[in-house]
């Protein structure tokens, strides 16, 4: 399964107890690196959660964002911690005393700014449990929402992976074709080259001279190496395991060939052949890595 790294979900749970909502984002990344966000009553969640994104996503960076919004009947309720409240009181009137002596009287704290400390309200307990199990099967769903993004985006990617690899492999065979004919044409100025350098060059460098134009001329293997990771990057797309990282590793092995036919060109065509295969190349190599 061809799946881009790029994508977007967003899951939404509305029940009594209130709202919750998983917010999902990924990028490339080479490898899989979680973010993630959760509210203060849902810190326990973290293991599992990364366990259950990990079951899903193998490889980009991915922000992950749990919201929680109470429902409007427990949101209203507060409660009033009274411990914390008389340790306040009296935390208060012990600075009260010491500063009067020293800069005389203070300001007096109202209530009001006593209920605004932290911990003096609080939202009354409810039963964890339920929320927890709700906020695991968003985030399923949230991830499968996430897959089937980046299988669409992938799925694009692929359709112009197959479509550069055939004008590559159409390249290819093309060269072969027009071999002959340049090798015909390199053998007939070697022999002219010969007659005329016959009296000046000695045996041995003759040979060295036919031996250097016979290996410029033998791009078989390059040609053979080019549709043969024709092939195998079919192979990878029809695969059902991400394959991002061997695709990356094809492109590499494409461009080699492609530079070595190049530099052994010894003809106009075959020259551009090569340099148009190049960019067909660099064109695929960007899009692979989108690709998990």
């Amino acid at each position: 399964m061809i799946r881009s790294m790029t994508g977007f979900a967003r899951r939404q749970h509305v029940a009594e107890s209130g709202t919750l909502i998983w917010e999902l984002r990924t990028v490339n990344h080479r490898y899989l690196e979680t973010s993630l966000r959760l509210p203060e009553d849902f810190r326990s969640l973290e293991g599992e959660c990364r366990q259950i994104i990990g079951n899903r996503v193998r490889r980009g960076k991915l922000d992950a964002t749990l919201q929680y919004r109470p429902g409007g009947a427990r949101a209203a309720a507060l409660e009033l911690d009274g411990d914390v409240l008389d340790d306040l009181v009296l935390r208060v009137q012990e600075v009260t005393a010491r500063a009067r002596s020293k800069v005389g009287e203070l300001a007096r704290v109202t209530p009001v700014e006593l209920l605004r400390w932290p911990g003096v309200l609080r939202e009354p307990m409810r039963e964890q449990a339920p929320l927890h199990e709700t906020a695991q099967k968003l985030l399923e769903e949230a991830l499968a929402a996430l897959t089937a993004t980046r299988a669409s985006e992938g799925g694009r990617i692929a359709e112009m992976l197959r479509s550069r690899c055939q004008q590559v492999g159409e390249l290819a065979d093309a060269v072969a074709a027009r071999l002959p004919e340049v090798r015909a044409r390199a053998e007939a100025k070697l022999r002219e080259r010969i007659t005329t350098l016959a009296a000046e060059l000695s045996r041995e460098r003759l040979e060295q001279e036919v031996a250097l134009l016979l290996t410029r001329l033998d791009v078989d293997e390059e040609l053979d190496r080019l549709r043969s990771h024709v092939v195998e990057v079919g192979k990878a797309l029809a695969g059902d395991e991400p394959s991002g990282r061997r695709l990356d590793f094809l492109m590499q092995e494409f461009n080699r060939e492609a530079n070595t036919l190049s530099s052994k060109s010894q003809d106009v065509e075959m020259t551009r052949a090569a340099l148009e295969m190049k960019v067909l190349i660099e064109q695929m190599r960007e899009q692979v890595q989108n690709l998990e």
